[in-house]
């Protein structure tokens, strides 16, 4: 199965994205697979039976959104310095979209940008993070504010690679496919409420739907100026609380899932929802055990950190708000005092 990529408006960059079982790879240069030790312990045997090349390096870098650093982009260069790769060396991405993100941004520094592929492993970078060409890594100010868009050369999802995933990392990647559907597809958003994703055929189809749903925005927006902001539903609130919580606290998915509960109680307020759409996303949340609250312990430092999302700019705050189940709308208009109001309801005594 093969999803394209099609970005012909800009730059005419073409890859495919290929699900199912992954194949034999083979390649004539150097080759440096990017992951980290959780990743390797399960799957880099296997990983390493499907390719061949002329030379072939590992990197590990530790685990966690973390080490999503600089500092770590800095070792994994040094290490292909140390490799002498060439500019038609490639990297591989080899884990999830931690890996995926700074793999990604390494090759598009690495002698101003050589060539790497994705191998996606976690639920949430074989639907989301892997697909579009978004690398980075976060700061002491915010998530993913220092990147590039930088496509890679194709994406290989094998499913396979999810049976080791802990159940929390599952539910994570399944916050980003609810965070499509709602925005997308409400026929979609009918069938994840019925869909059992233990079921194998299932959750390839799933998977399917979900990379089918992004390609379609990237191919339409690759760098972010217009409709591809919408996928970001949930995370203008998500990314805050992940930045006061150190990144230590909440899976990426985890924090979405918060961040779509809040954003659904502003679009309550400016009646672009209604109650019971917003019940049935947050029961959807819940059906995978997702968190839904978040205690705010200072609501002005919460809204303030917000002008320091990407999507914000002249000093408005840009939300991305669910119209109904399948509909959406970009609103930058939004009274400070309304937003305000609608973090007091995460406040510390919720």
């Amino acid at each position: 199965m093969i999803v394209p990529i099609e970005l012909t408006s800009s730059q005419s960059i073409t890859y495919d994205i290929m699900i199912g079982f992954l194949p034999k790879l083979h390649f004539d240069t150097k080759v440096v697979i990017v992951t980290n030790p959780t990743v390797a312990g399960y799957h880099l045997q296997t990983l390493l039976e499907k390719i061949s090349a002329r030379e072939l390096h590992i990197v590990e870098v530790p685990d966690g959104e973390v080490y999503k650093t600089l500092q770590t982009v800095e070792t994994i260069l040094n290490q292909l310095f140390e490799y002498k790769l060439d500019r038609k060396s490639l990297l591989i991405a080899f884990g999830g979209g931690v890996i995926g993100d700074m793999t990604g941004f390494t090759a598009s520094l690495y002698q101003r940008g050589i060539d790497f592929i994705q191998i996606p492993t976690t639920l949430l970078s074989q639907v989301d993070a892997s697909v579009g060409g978004k690398t980075g890594v976060n700061s002491h100010y915010g998530k993913n504010l220092i990147g590039a868009f930088y496509q890679p050369k194709a994406v290989y999802i094998d499913p396979a690679f999810l049976h080791t995933l802990p159940a929390r990392e599952f539910a994570a990647g399944v916050a980003e496919i609810i965070k499509m559907a709602v925005m997308f597809d409400a026929e979609y958003f009918s069938l994840l409420e019925n869909a059992d994703l233990t079921d194998e055929a299932t959750l390839k189809e799933v998977i399917r739907r979900s990379v089918e749903l992004k390609a379609q925005i990237v191919n339409q927006d690759e760098k972010e100026t217009g409709i591809r902001a919408v996928l970001n539903y949930g995370h203008t609130f998500a990314h805050v609380i992940e930045n006061e919580t150190d990144y230590a606290c909440y899976l990426h998915g985890e924090a979405v899932a918060i961040g779509m509960v809040m954003a659904n109680r502003l679009a309550l307020r400016l009646a672009l929802l209604s109650q019971s759409e917003a019940d049935r996303i947050t029961a959807l949340l819940q059906k995978y055990n997702l968190p839904i609250s978040y205690a705010i312990k200072n609501i002005d430092e919460f809204y303030d950190h917000f002008f320091l999302d990407k999507k914000s700019a002249q000093s408005r705050i840009k939300f991305i708000l669910a119209k109904g189940i399948g509909n959406h709308t970009i609103r930058d208009d939004i009274d400070a005092e309304i937003i305000k109001s609608v973090l007091r309801e995460f406040g510390q005594h919720q």
